[in-house]
């Protein structure tokens, strides 16, 4: 395995974790690795731990941040460990942590698109292409019930489409029209307080779940990042 150290952590800034570690008196190496962890960082929030497969090292869960310790030494390694194939075992586990918070979402502040028994819930944005894409192969079908949050990271001017799409009475329709590439209709009324309100909540629950980017899809306990159609169809199947 690949161990490889970026140059932060989402939610913890590098400089912060360093001046923890300059302060935190090397905590002796006791028999319960969380015990030394709680000892020599004890301004950050244990979740749960566990050993990997690499020994001695182990993984620590924070909220929705994943670090590494290796109590021999009292480090923590800050990134994501791959396999050799490529694959990204932090990846894979922060997006079972998501998939796990998105079953506390508040369904009825999504907009709803189909009536299929099955259920997809995503975080997409208006003005990104991939987004679009997705949206149309999900159009297509009828066997699905879409709960749709709205998370513009990278398309900030989205936010009046999402306004739009918030406030108009057919939001699955206002939605699919603004997806299809669509202008806001000139007679549209300008957002109410309470629809931008509700927008920069949404904002705020892709932030809980730990969202990177759009389109993010969960379906069946399961996270798909991306356009990936081949797998969201096989997660539907």
């Amino acid at each position: 395995m690949i161990v490889r150290l970026v140059g932060k952590w989402c939610g913890l800034g590098v400089f912060a974790v360093l001046s923890w570690m300059s302060v935190a008196s090397a905590a002796s190496l006791v028999e319960k690795p969380e015990a030394a962890f709680r000892q020599a960082f004890p301004q950050v929030k244990v979740d749960s731990m566990e050993e990997t497969d690499i020994k001695g090292l182990y993984e620590v869960i924070s909220g929705q941040n994943i670090l590494y310790y290796f109590p021999e030494k009292d480090y923590i390694f800050l990134g994501e460990i791959f396999t050799k194939d490529g694959k990204s075992i932090t990846a894979e586990k922060k997006g079972k942590l998501a998939a796990k918070l998105v079953q506390s979402l508040p369904l009825e502040k999504a907009v709803k698109v189909g009536e299929g028994k099955k259920v997809v819930i995503e975080f997409t944005d208006p003005d990104c292409p991939y987004c679009r894409k997705a949206s149309e192969f999900l159009f297509k079908r009828n066997d699905v019930t879409r709960y749709v949050f709205f998370a513009p990271l990278a398309h900030p001017a989205a936010i009046n489409k999402i306004e739009y799409i918030l406030g108009a009475e057919n939001k699955a329709k206002a939605y699919e029209d603004m997806m299809l590439g669509k202008e806001i209709p000139k007679s549209a009324s300008p957002a109410s307080d309470g629809v931008k309100a509700l927008a920069r909540e949404h904002m705020e629950l892709a932030k809980k779940v730990g969202l990177q980017g759009t389109p993010t899809f969960f379906i069946n306990g399961q996270q798909v990042v991306g356009a990936d159609l081949a797998k969201i169809d096989q997660l539907l199947k």
